[in-house]
């Protein structure tokens, strides 16, 4: 979590379908399943970011199955996704957030949790993310890493996937506020819950049934220092590996400039 990708655990059973958008607690909150459902939760932004190359590969090829409007692949979307999340007892975070209404086919035992936030200070986090995302240079910087080199292609994705749902990709109060509209329109109120992460351990072990542990305090971990931390890291590990293909260029064109020295010297 955070800066760690989960591991599947073989056997696990699916139980919690987070539907909170990006950026309303999302990493805090799959700390916390983790904990109360005993298992690893696949947080969307982590394991795109932090996982092997898989991992991004699968989810671009199932927004692009589920962008399709033709339907026809939809049966090869729900098994790609339902291998991917295979052996986590959770899902949180983006794409899934938006893809709730496919999970509760896939899992129609599992609950939906929303994580909630003040909708003023989300649009001016989710802005400011929204603007690292979308940099001019981040397609060439990360062009040598393997899996971040499809992560621009995956966030043109993404912004698809919100024009297809909210009409729009701008991260505003409106497409707030249309998302939690949308959650209580489709899902039945027996299965839909609202969670504040700010909240703490008591209603959230409430809605799942458990015990309110007492003896380790509700996780807390910033979202924003997290992804920030992430792309500094992805962009530095970019930059180095251009260093070195650079400087294999620069010897080698030094070589080939010396060997033809050489012959025609002779």
């Amino acid at each position: 979590m955070g800066q760690k990708p989960s591991v599947p655990q073989p056997g696990a059973r699916f139980q919690v379908i987070g539907a909170g958008m990006s950026r309303t607690g999302t990493a805090s909150f799959s700390a916390a399943l983790e904990t109360l459902l005993g298992g690893p939760v696949y947080h969307g932004g982590t394991q795109m970011t932090m996982g092997p190359p898989t991992e991004i590969k699968s989810w671009i090829q199932i927004l692009q199955y589920w962008l399709d409007d033709k339907g026809a692949d939809r049966p090869t979307m729900m098994d790609l996704m339902r291998h991917r999340l295979d052996g986590f007892v959770a899902v949180t975070d983006a794409p899934c957030s938006q893809l709730f209404g496919e999970l509760m086919e896939t899992y129609p035992d599992a609950k939906v949790i929303c994580t909630t936030r003040d909708p003023v200070s989300w649009e001016k986090s989710m802005s400011q993310i929204h603007h690292v995302a979308l940099l001019w240079f981040l397609r060439g910087v990360l062009l040598p890493l393997p899996g971040m080199r499809h992560f621009v292609h995956y966030i043109s994705l993404l912004e698809k996937q919100w024009v297809k749902i909210y009409g729009t990709a701008n991260p505003d109060r409106a497409t707030y506020d249309q998302h939690i509209a949308w959650l209580k329109d489709v899902v039945p109120g027996d299965r839909l819950v609202f969670f504040n992460v700010k909240d703490g351990w008591e209603p959230l072990c409430k809605a799942l049934g458990k015990e309110v542990p007492m003896d380790k305090p509700f996780p807390w971990i910033n979202d924003g220092a997290a992804i920030d931390q992430t792309a500094r890291y992805h962009i530095r590990r970019g930059l180095t590996r251009w260093s070195a293909i650079l400087a294999v260029v620069v010897v080698a064109v030094a070589l080939g400039l010396q060997i033809c020295f050489d012959i025609f010297s002779k």
